[in-house]
């Protein structure tokens, strides 16, 4: 199977030539003007920074790295180093500089292209001596050894470099919510394999847009966008910052648009913060006006155009799904990881089952281990972490399955449910193991509850730790009390004995990248959350079946 399926590379010369001159990558300029490449323009300019790659003569292989917040720029870059026969390492572009060091030392980066970044100031030092930094076309302020227009300057290679499946493409470093992040190995084989599987799911085609707006250097973007643009040939849009992106999204009107539950809920507050969750209910329960109803509140975010609404990195309410489904929106719930190229699950349309996050992909084999751990085997598989050998083994089965680190189960259909992270089960006091995640859903389905995190390891009862949305800030305090109590009785019904929650804490702290709660990808870092919070468990915990206020 794997000598059938076609590789990036030789896609995009495919795609190059088909159609030269239609509009591949636009670009916002920050001064109210787009970019528009072509398929043409994107080749040409790749092909003459792969030439400055080349005249380097660095030993085929070598790591080159990209920091660089999502632009057009940032695939180019990517195909050019493809083009010299190089792997790519993408960077967060919210690190820190220590963080980039420890990143490019233990990748051995070469080259490092530098492009929009908000504060590369801090991030600078952390390039090592020796490494070569060329900045993009969008750049911040600072010095570099090359500017994009020098590469520019190269002729072009004349070749069409064909790597072959087996070739590394890409090094991707976890997000990592402790410690070192682990560097996930893809070849162009595991490229070639999820990518072409996908897009044939989804039936994408050249005459879809998408907008790209989450971290490129993350898997799900780089499936969803770059290479889902080079084997169906749609538009890609770029969003521009987080003032303009509700300004993006309605320039761009994708149809098709992947987002992490952070970006659906956030979607959602932005609606309730407009209209009182209450009174769209009633709009939308009118027969005819309320499907009119809903489409305008979808073309408002500019979702109206959507065939397909993909939601995934983490369990996703299913109140959350059945709004959207309400508005005319059916949210598919996606299931993966880096390790796997993001391809595992996804729920086909017509097949909802409420509570389960869909059928297992083409050419993705699933077995539950004995300890209910869901295992998953595909052409999408890493080739195992960077010099990690250890690692490597400890992820993997002796047969090749990958290990994911949740529980869950499968019925006969093939539906995947989970049940729980395997390292994020906590022991209460009482010797009992609670898993937050469903507990957390269950809470989630509350109109002024934005982000909830569950604790209670060493607690004779669980705790749940909630931030308002911004109407819930707003919400007067005995107003808003009285039905988060009424959440509180109604969850403790639906939970076993142990798992009941002593309490809803309202802390005051929005859970932000910036501020160490949440990783770039938007998942709750938990035990940031428990590390910042733990002192007042105890006191919390002993106020059992309140609202507290942390002030």
């Amino acid at each position: 199977m794997a000598s059938a399926v076609r590789l990036p590379l030789e896609v995009f010369f495919e795609r190059e030539s088909r159609h030269p001159n239609k509009t591949y990558l636009i670009q916002p300029q920050g001064n109210g003007q787009v970019e528009e490449l072509s398929w043409s323009e994107v080749g040409e300019q790749a092909r003459r920074a792969a030439s400055w790659l080349r005249s380097l003569e660095l030993e085929p292989g070598s790591r080159i790295a990209i920091i660089s917040k999502n632009c057009a720029h940032w695939i180019v870059t990517d195909l050019a180093i493809w083009m010299a026969g190089h792997v790519s390492v993408p960077l967060y572009p919210n690190l820190t500089g220590d963080s980039v060091r420890q990143v490019l030392e233990h990748a051995e980066a070469r080259v490092a292209f530098i492009g929009k970044l908000d504060d590369w100031p801090a991030m600078a030092p952390g390039v090592p001596e020796g490494v070569i930094t060329v900045c993009l076309p969008l750049h911040p302020h600072g010095r570099f050894d090359r500017t994009w227009q020098d590469l520019q300057a190269s002729a072009p290679i004349q070749d069409t470099p064909r790597p072959a499946a087996d070739q590394l493409a890409t090094i991707i470093y976890t997000s990592g919510t402790t410690g070192m992040p682990k560097g996930v190995m893809h070849n162009f084989g595991n490229f070639g394999f999820t990518a072409s599987h996908a897009t044939e799911l989804f039936g994408v085609s050249d005459s879809d847009r998408v907008l790209s707006y989450l971290p490129l250097c993350h898997v799900a973007e780089r499936m969803f966008v770059e290479l889902n643009s080079l084997y169906s040939g749609l538009t890609v849009y770029f969003a521009e910052s987080l003032d303009t992106f509700l300004a993006d999204l309605r320039r761009a009107r994708p149809t098709v648009f992947f987002g992490v539950p952070r970006i659906w809920t956030k979607f959602q507050m932005g609606v309730y913060s407009k209209m009182s969750a209450s009174t769209l209910d009633v709009l939308l329960s009118i027969p005819l006006l309320g499907r009119l109803f809903g489409r305008k509140v979808l073309r408002g975010l500019g979702l109206d155009a959507v065939r397909y609404g993909l939601s995934g990195a983490a369990p996703v309410p299913e109140a959350l799904l059945n709004w959207y489904r309400r508005l005319g929106l059916e949210l598919q719930e996606v299931y993966g990881m880096t390790e796997n190229c993001g391809y595992s699950h996804v729920c086909r349309p017509g097949k909802f089952k409420q509570g389960w996050i869909g059928q297992n992909n083409p050419g993705v084999e699933v077995r539950i281990s004995e300890e209910g751990e869901v295992l998953v085997r595909s052409g999408s598989t890493m080739q195992g972490y960077f010099k990690e050998p250890g690692k490597t083994a400890e992820a993997m089965t002796e047969d090749g399955f990958l290990r994911t680190g949740d529980k869950g189960e499968q019925d006969a259909d093939g539906n995947l449910r989970l049940t729980g992270r395997i390292k994020e089960i906590f022991k209460t006091s009482k010797g009992k193991y609670v898993a937050p995640a469903p507990i957390e859903n269950l809470l989630a389905v509350h109109s002024h509850i934005e982000q909830v995190c569950v604790v209670g390891d060493g607690l004779p009862q669980p705790l749940a730790l909630c931030v308002l949305s911004e109407a819930g800030r707003k919400e007067p305090r005995e107003q808003l009390e009285g039905s988060l109590k009424r959440l509180l009785e109604e969850t403790n019904q639906a939970l076993d004995k142990h798992e009941k929650l002593n309490g809803l804490v309202l802390v005051p702290e929005i859970w932000a990248v910036e501020n160490g709660f949440l990783t770039p990808t938007l998942k709750i870092k938990r035990a940031s959350v428990e590390g910042a919070y733990s002192p007042h468990f105890h006191a919390w915990g002993s106020r059992s079946g309140e609202v507290v206020w942390q002030e």
